[in-house]
């Protein structure tokens, strides 16, 4: 049945909303009149509701948008509900009528009227791939062939929290240190093109020689000062455009070969992605998902097409009777105590064991390598943008100094 969002007055007079499946717009106006609702407005699903808003822009949806905090959240109380023994249906309907965001609400409707109409839960989540990843599905799908869905929601709530963990520790440590680099060059520019002009315009008037400090800082403030409307625009052109070749197809794997080789942030972004690679295919293994099917989601989470290609090489060398470790060491990409752990496991037969213990001990020290790279960033930049004003008070000082020996 359609899913319609509607607006109408309660028997007391007040505005109430929300979402309900019905057969027809009448079947739903004759369903509310029944619980003592006026309906105002309807509007099927969201595509109506935006046709009928005649392009204006809902800025309170913009606001409610689904995040990733929220799907750890539905997972958790789904894996509660699942676990208390309640049918699957009643805990959608459930899970539909608390949650708070109104496109989280059309979903989980859709998603209870599929179930209802006897679509498995997997099934059904895949049809909303922009809220439920391929991972999370393939999840569901094992934890429903072997019984076991509460205990795989449970592992995916683990792993959610874990992503999001990951990513508010990610950006925490990098907000201060853009923001301060966007001060300082703010600064900088602002001195150089208007400051500097009027202070050693007084220099260029007694016709003397300047030092080499002083004539390289009068140029570099000429330059910022007349082609100032070019530069900025040429800036951010460049910009966008370096952004537009990293995502291209051809530059794409240029770029993430080259980055890996980066000092500090190339092997951040290594461990980052060995952790992400080694908790998430011990997660899926520790789930039923067959070891080919858990590499072929595995590769689409690690955001590096170098490792990508590794995976994807490793899945086809093992579907030939190889085991994992071997094509990981060859390719000279993971290091060799990943490897050598994953060949122990596989020997021991604890593989999902020896993948979590990589993926604890790696995201250990990516906590500590991100701690050390904020603080350290810290005085570092402050350090450079001294060093930036020094050569700059240095390089107006010295003629002035010049000035008074010829004077003297």
């Amino acid at each position: 049945m359609p899913v319609y969002e509607y607006k109408g007055l309660n028997k007391a007079g007040k505005t109430v909303k929300g979402i309900e499946e019905a057969e027809s717009r009448n079947a739903l106006r004759q369903i509310l009149q029944g619980r003592g609702v006026f309906v105002t407005d309807v509007y099927e699903g969201s595509g109506s509701r935006k046709a009928a808003n005649r392009g204006e822009v809902d800025f309170a949806k913009m606001l409610e948008r689904v995040t990733l905090s929220d799907i750890a959240v539905l997972t958790r109380q789904m894996a509660t509900l699942t676990r208390a023994g309640i049918p699957l249906v009643e805990a959608l309907t459930a899970l539909t009528e608390q949650a708070d965001k109104e496109e989280l609400k059309r979903v989980l409707s859709d998603v209870r009227r599929k179930v209802n109409e006897g679509s498995s839960l997997a099934k059904a989540l895949q049809d909303h791939p922009k809220y439920f990843s391929n991972l999370y599905v393939n999840m569901v799908k094992a934890g429903e062939s072997s019984g076991n869905l509460d205990i795989v929601l449970d592992r995916l709530t683990g792993f959610l929290d874990a992503q999001i963990e990951l990513k508010g520790k990610i950006i925490g440590a990098m907000v201060y240190p853009i923001l301060m680099l966007f001060v300082g060059v703010v600064v900088l520019f602002l001195i150089f093109a208007f400051v500097i002009p009027k202070v050693t315009a007084i220099f260029q008037d007694q016709g003397e020689a300047l030092p080499l400090v002083t004539a390289i800082l009068i140029a570099i403030s000429d330059v910022l000062a007349n082609w100032w409307f070019i530069i900025i625009p040429g800036s951010v052109a460049l910009f966008v455009g370096f952004l537009q070749w990293k995502k291209s197809a051809a530059g794409r794997p240029v770029w993430d070969v080259m980055i890996l080789k980066f000092p500090i942030v190339g092997p951040l972004l290594r461990m980052i992605a060995i952790s992400r690679f080694a908790a998430t295919l011990a997660t899926l293994l520790a789930s039923g998902v067959p070891l080919l099917t858990a590499l072929d989601i595995v590769k689409n989470i690690l955001g590096n097409t170098r490792l990508v290609e590794v995976v994807e090489d490793a899945r086809v060398n093992i579907r030939e009777g190889e085991s994992i470790a071997q094509p990981l060491k060859r390719s000279g990409e993971f290091p060799p105590l990943v490897t050598h752990m994953i060949a122990v496991g596989e020997k021991s037969g604890q593989l999902e064991e020896m993948l979590e213990n990589i993926a604890f001990s790696y995201q250990r020290e990516t906590d500590l390598r991100i701690q050390t790279m904020t603080k350290v960033i810290e005085p570092v930049m402050i350090v450079i943008l001294g060093v930036a004003v020094a050569i700059i008070v240095f390089a107006i000082l010295l003629p002035i100094l010049q000035l008074n020996q010829t004077m003297m």
